[in-house]
């Protein structure tokens, strides 16, 4: 068995931002724990209007900290080998680049303030721009890049060009 090939410098810079993102996004579960006090003296503090008491707001605030503290998780998983990793990472980089214009038209709607609408969708959407370009670059350093790649087989076509402008998977053969 051949040894593995070392990790390209678009690998490393894309495991480096991965693990970044995933770590700073696991820091949402402590909020899953924060007393409510906390939460209506945080949003006083970015001068929003008074936080309302309510089941339904206690219930939202600790599961979207929940799901991002989930995602995290999920990039730091893929940050581990982002070869093997590449086309759920390509997808993450356009689901990143989709929930961020999502959510600056929801802040803009909801009538948040600016600087949390620029601070919010904007960098979500350079974050999945630069996952994406940094992913397109996952396998192809000089001695890969020159190799014929196969065409896509027909069960990539129908899945909607999803995975277009990914590296081919290596076969055993090619090993």
């Amino acid at each position: 068995m051949p040894a593995p090939e070392p990790a390209s410098p678009s690998e490393r810079w894309l495991a480096g931002f991965l693990r970044l993102s995933g770590a700073v996004m696991v820091l949402a579960f402590l909020a899953v724990l924060m007393p409510t006090s906390w939460m209506a003296a945080s949003n006083a503090w970015l001068g929003l209007d008074t936080f309302p008491a309510s089941p339904l707001v206690d219930y939202l605030t600790r599961t979207n900290s929940l799901l991002y503290g989930m995602h995290g998780g999920l990039l730091l998983v893929v940050a581990a080998d982002v070869r093997r990793y590449a086309r759920v990472i390509f997808y993450l980089a356009w689901i990143h680049v989709l929930f961020g214009a999502a959510v600056l038209l929801v802040d803009i709607v909801a009538g948040m303030p600016a600087y949390w609408a620029a601070l919010e969708g904007p960098p979500v959407i350079a974050a999945g721009v630069l996952t994406w370009v940094l992913v397109r670059r996952v396998g192809r350093p000089a001695a890969r890049s020159a190799r014929v790649r196969p065409a896509p087989s027909r069960a990539t076509a129908s899945a909607g060009g999803l995975a277009d402008g990914l590296p081919a998977r290596s076969t055993a053969a090619e090993n």
